[in-house]
């Protein structure tokens, strides 16, 4: 009959600038496709140079590599009687553009040129790229040489066109395209194109998983067809995360599903789909526009057989959503590649804590992997631990060779946030050390007083608020000393190779209001829960302490949070975060949100607050919150100029590396917005 086709799509974990091992993951991908029976094979968007070049896209050596690889896998035996559809930069004249390559046999069939680029959120595509301008229309593309050598061909087709086989038709995307109102597979499904493809580089955010499958289903349920998803996996050497998910769906149906924080760096699904249930899905609702017709490249070649009547067709999957807390605990330390395992100083309360459940997370990940026969996982777990015959086999014993905690005491440290940091070390398996910082503490102060005659006291003991905060800021950053001392020599004391990542713990919503001192020990080397809320951090913590039985956390939870960096009160903890900045976490969540989501300054913040605040605040109360906010915010802005670089996760996130482009610099008295919500007070 000739109608069944099939298809794959995949998520590998490329590496910007990973050139030999980008091409090794993208013949893998081509190999199993190939050994499924598939045809067509789509890959990640830009996957043969990774999608976080950044400024590397300006160097013409990127180009040049990109078409090395490029001849590599038309060369390759590999790539022979399937479609293959690869990502990489392309220069056309001197114009540059983020491109789908797609050839058969030795022959490029088009170059694609992305036409709607993601400028929002994390993407920067305008800084790197030109957008192609010209809907429905191909020029010539003049090949490198080293590529003519190859395909005989002088010149392909370069523009926006898609494929017409000898039994279907089949148009490409390019992420955001298909996120954009305009998405190209409208006019396309109904001008006839039956397989929709797209190349992703989607990156991770809690709660974001079902914003893709819902638009792959859109955009097929509308007027039917087959969509194909391919994203990329893995970190790519920047503060972004991607999760994979790539998926098949037709006719607004989920048909096969990759898997989400899949530790395996080539994965590629694969389905059997019979093009009359598109046709007959059309025939009833589909009827002639005038629609400017697509480009055709007509190629001489099948992705049906004429024998295929017993072939099976994939029946539709039910997509199963990862909860907040499971993508927490499955995402935030795959970006990180240590020398020998992680150091974190362990203080007992929320954050630390959940640093530290990420990390035992990760070694049940990694033992569940390494019985499911995943060799590339053990041999990087291998490399860690320095033991070629090593195997993990249980995450308690994996986490003691790999996880130094650390609780640094001071004379303000409470008996009650110790115990609590013993008991997780203990649970979870992590080498535990207890440290005391007074002498230290004391020491940096004695050469202060030498040097000025003065020593400073606490506010409780009659000192200034100057004095108050100066000694707790030098607690913090003694600590952040000696966690890099303990993390570059706890090995070497033991007789073992290597050094220690060391692991921060400061939240999204302390970020956001720079609750935290400049330079201490939320000063790390990657921060796992820097991208992640206050509020949702207290669930995880919930999930861990339920999934994974560990009971201490439950004490963790119940105690209030505190930074212990002022004195006891009759040894009980008097200093507590909340009281310190002003306002809860989840106030703080909720002004968050409305900041960066909503795009509110500081009226008109006020504004929607007075409304949903109503039942617990006046006017009055929520203005001096949010002119607080404000307050802080601006103040403390210039601390995340230098803040851990952490994975981007929330939506309202403050990182100024990329996301939350806004001044560090601010006249922080705001006195013209905040005439303006007086005068509505």
């Amino acid at each position: 009959m000739g109608r069944k086709v099939t298809v794959a799509t995949c998520s590998l974990n490329q590496w910007a600038l990973d050139f030999d091992g980008n091409v090794l993951r993208i013949l893998k991908s081509i190999e199993i496709a190939k050994a499924s029976g598939a045809k067509y094979r789509l890959g990640p968007e830009l996957e043969i140079c990774g999608y976080g070049c950044a400024d590397h896209f300006y160097e013409s050596d990127t180009l040049l590599h990109c078409f090395q690889v490029l001849k590599q896998l038309l060369e390759s035996p590999v790539t022979q009687d399937i479609i293959c559809d690869v990502g990489m930069p392309v220069m056309h004249h001197n114009v540059r553009y983020n491109c789908r390559v797609l050839f058969l046999n030795k022959k490029i069939l088009l170059i694609r040129p992305k036409m709607l680029l993601a400028n929002h959120g994390n993407n920067r595509e305008f800084r790197w790229f030109s957008a192609w301008s010209q809907p429905r229309h191909i020029e010539e593309y003049f090949l490198p040489r080293m590529i003519q050598d190859v395909t005989g061909q002088v010149t392909v087709p370069f523009g926006d066109a898609v494929l017409s086989t000898k039994d279907t038709c089949i148009g490409s995307e390019i992420c955001a395209e298909l996120w954009n109102a305009r998405s190209p597979h409208v006019d396309m499904g109904l001008d006839g194109v039956e397989i929709f493809t797209n190349s992703s580089a989607s990156y991770h955010e809690l709660r974001k998983a079902d914003q893709r499958v819902n638009l792959v289903k859109s955009a097929t349920t509308k007027s039917g067809g087959i969509y194909l998803f391919a994203n990329q996996k893995g970190c790519d050497g920047d503060r972004l995360y991607y999760d994979g998910c790539s998926m098949i769906a037709i006719n607004g149906d989920i048909v096969a599903q990759g898997k989400q924080f899949s530790l395996d760096d080539v994965e590629v699904i694969t389905a059997t789909l019979d093009l009359e249930d598109v046709r007959s899905y059309r025939g009833e609702r589909c009827h002639p526009h005038m629609v400017r017709p697509c480009g055709e490249i007509k190629v001489d070649f099948s992705l049906s057989d004429c024998k295929d009547i017993f072939l099976p067709t994939h029946q539709l999957v039910e997509w199963v959503f990862h909860s907040p807390e499971e993508e927490i605990r499955c995402s935030s330390l795959h970006s990180s590649r240590s020398e020998a395992g992680f150091l974190l100083p362990l203080s007992g309360g929320v954050d630390s804590s959940s640093s530290a459940c990420i990390v035992y997370s990760m070694c049940v990940q990694v033992c569940q992997a390494v019985r499911d026969g995943n060799a590339q996982v053990l041999e990087d777990v291998q490399r860690l631990v320095c033991d070629a015959s090593y195997r993990p086999e249980e995450p308690r014993e994996m986490c003691g060779r790999l996880f130094t905690t650390c609780y640094m005491a001071s004379e303000n440290s409470s008996e009650d946030t110790r115990n609590r940091a013993k008991e997780l070390a203990a649970q979870i398996g992590s080498n535990h050390l207890n440290i005391n910082i007074d002498m230290a503490v004391k020491g940096m102060l004695g050469i202060f007083s030498m040097v000025m005659g003065k020593w400073p006291k606490f506010r409780v003991n009659g000192g200034s608020s100057r004095e108050n905060l100066a000694l707790q800021n030098v607690q913090a950053r003694v600590r952040m000393i000696l966690a890099y001392l303990f993390a570059q020599l706890c090995l070497w004391a033991q007789g073992k190779p290597g050094g220690l990542l060391v692991l921060g713990s400061a939240n999204v919503d302390e970020s956001l209001t720079g609750y935290f001192t400049k330079y201490d020990c939320s000063s790390a080397d990657i921060n796992p829960i820097g991208g992640v809320s206050k509020m949702d951090l207290k669930r995880f913590l919930q999930y861990c302490a339920e999934h994974f039985r560990l009971t201490a956390l439950k004490s963790v939870l119940a105690a209030p949070p505190t930074a212990e960096l002022e004195p006891l009160t009759e040894g009980q903890v008097s200093q507590t975060d909340e009281a310190d900045m002003g306002m809860t976490y989840s106030e703080l969540s909720v002004i968050g949100r409305l900041r960066k989501i909503s795009k509110c300054g500081a009226y008109s913040m006020f504004c929607k607050l007075i409304h949903s605040w109503r039942e617990t605040c006046s006017p009055s109360q929520v203005a001096a919150k949010v002119k607080h906010f404000f307050k802080m915010y601006s103040v403390n802005r210039h601390k995340m100029t230098t803040v851990t670089p952490s994975y981007h996760a929330e939506s309202y996130g403050p990182d100024d590396n990329r996301f939350d482009l806004r001044p560090f610099l601010y006249n922080t008295r705001w006195s013209w917005q905040f005439r303006c919500i007086d005068h509505e007070v």
